[in-house]
């Protein structure tokens, strides 16, 4: 891995054939390389680039690979999938170079006739290369989208059919945008204001979110994390989207809250955040290896009210006495739709069955959460996928079956305007928001709120 597309062609090739997560697989390989902070850049934007637009690639090169381009050897694919990418998504670099690079890599992968061909479809596309940059000819426009913003034609259906031609048009577009970077303010170190100010004089381009109130958006900032004041507690790293779940659910100081699935510990944290450190959050999530994540989030910014418990979130009720949490929240598992610009691999990983599936579990931990939650108590549903089966849909039929519940429609006005404004949440509202990952320019994000009955309330 001496440049930075032998390290992008590393990962590129881990996740297609491991099942990798793309991510993670970055993290490791850029540590390994010791790469520069531009080569390590590109690498980046390779990775993420190559598996976004993956589909159109891919029809691209189809007319141009004469034989077999379903029988490549797989490393010959993701070559030249991301020597593709560059020729076609961006305009930086040098045709030239992209050629002459990529046949240097197949040199020292392979052998002269894998290096000819690589070679001679790339010199093929530079020479079509405004024809290919144009268009997608589709007539269906499922197929259209599909192929233009590189999607599985069943998940383009689905969100034609949830939201309409347009609007799914503009959700795939989105997720093929880089993520932006935000970070949440402990603001039980110093208020957000002073955070800002303390990363002005540190160089950074810093915003308050628009979106979450203890939320500020940085530009060009690297990696946040190897940071003085993340070391230091001043901050987490958390999308603007995942920070409205601790605003909805208001928790008091000083109340009993239930974190359902909690690793790696950023709501759990953000909620002791809010409550000042008073009273008593239990984070529970089903793996021991993530427990301790928990617990060094809580300790690493100066939180004393966070229990790590280890378990199944399906019998958290045989723990613990029925109605005794004044909040539960459950960040329920799901399909992750709503991070593709994050994680793009899950566009090719995900199915139709595995939304059925998670749904159902889903439904499973929705009706276990709801006993613990006491009398007049708030009951807090999210996930970070825009399906409706695992978001309205699962409410709905929550609702239906549990009377004792019904939607909470009085969310905290800070919370509640820029959700309006953006059109994300129902007029009127009813307690419940889907987040689209263009309105905010941030992840994918359904929350709802719930109450349950006081005792003797009329049903």
């Amino acid at each position: 891995m001496r440049t930075a597309r032998e390290a992008a062609l590393q990962i590129l090739i881990k996740v297609a054939e491991a099942g990798a997560y793309s991510n993670l697989q970055l993290n490791q390989v850029l540590q390994e390389a010791n790469l520069s902070r531009q080569d390590a850049a590109l690498a980046t934007e390779l990775v993420y680039g190559t598996i976004q637009h993956r589909r159109l690639l891919d029809y691209r090169l189809a007319a141009l690979v004469t034989k077999g381009f379903h029988k490549l050897n797989p490393w010959v694919l993701q070559l030249l999938r991301m020597s593709a990418y560059q020729m076609l998504c961006l305009d930086r670099i040098p045709p030239h170079a992209i050629v002459n690079e990529a046949v240097q890599i197949a040199k020292r992968r392979g052998h002269a006739g894998i290096s000819g061909m690589v070679n001679g479809v790339l010199r093929n596309m530079e020479r079509r290369r405004d024809e290919l940059r144009g268009q997608v000819a589709a007539e269906d426009p499922i197929q259209r989208i599909g192929i233009t913003y590189s999607y599985p034609d069943w998940l383009v259906e689905r969100w034609v059919q949830a939201y309409g031609e347009r609007e799914a048009e503009t959700i795939c577009a989105a997720g093929n945008e880089p993520p932006s970077a935000s970070l949440r303010v402990n603001r039980l170190r110093l208020s957000r204001e002073e955070l800002q100010q303390q990363l002005a004089q540190s160089g950074y381009s810093a915003e308050a979110s628009k979106l979450a109130p203890d939320g500020i958006v940085i530009k060009g900032g690297g990696n946040l994390a190897l940071a003085d004041g993340y070391a230091e507690g001043l901050w987490s790293l958390q999308d603007e989207s995942s920070m409205l779940v601790a605003a909805v659910c208001a928790p008091e100081p000083g109340s009993a809250v239930l974190d359902c699935c909690a690793a790696p510990g950023g709501k759990a944290a953000h909620l002791a955040e809010r409550m000042n450190d008073r009273g008593r959050i239990v984070a529970n999530d089903v793996h021991e290896h993530k427990r301790q994540l928990i617990e060094r989030q809580a300790s690493r910014l100066g939180l004393h009210i966070i229990e790590a418990v280890t378990g199944d979130a399906a019998g958290l009720s045989a723990r613990y006495p029925a109605g005794s949490f004044d909040l539960v929240l459950l960040d329920a598992p799901c399909s992750g739709l709503g991070v593709i610009r994050r994680k793009p691999e899950i566009k090719w990983t995900k199915s139709p069955e595995d939304i059925a599936a998670i749904a159902e579990l889903q439904r499973r931990l929705l009706a276990e959460a709801a006993k613990l939650v006491r009398p007049g108590g708030t009951l807090v549903y999210s996930t970070c996928t825009i399906e409706r089966e695992e978001n309205e849909g699962q409410i709905a039929a929550f609702l239906d079956s549990h009377a004792e519940f019904a939607l909470d429609c009085d969310w905290p006005e800070p919370v509640l305007l820029p959700l309006q404004a953006a059109g994300a949440a129902a007029e009127p509202f009813r307690g419940e928001a889907q987040l689209l990952p263009q309105h905010f320019d941030s992840d994918g994000f359904y929350i709802a709120r719930l109450k349950r009955q006081a005792i003797g309330q009329a049903e």
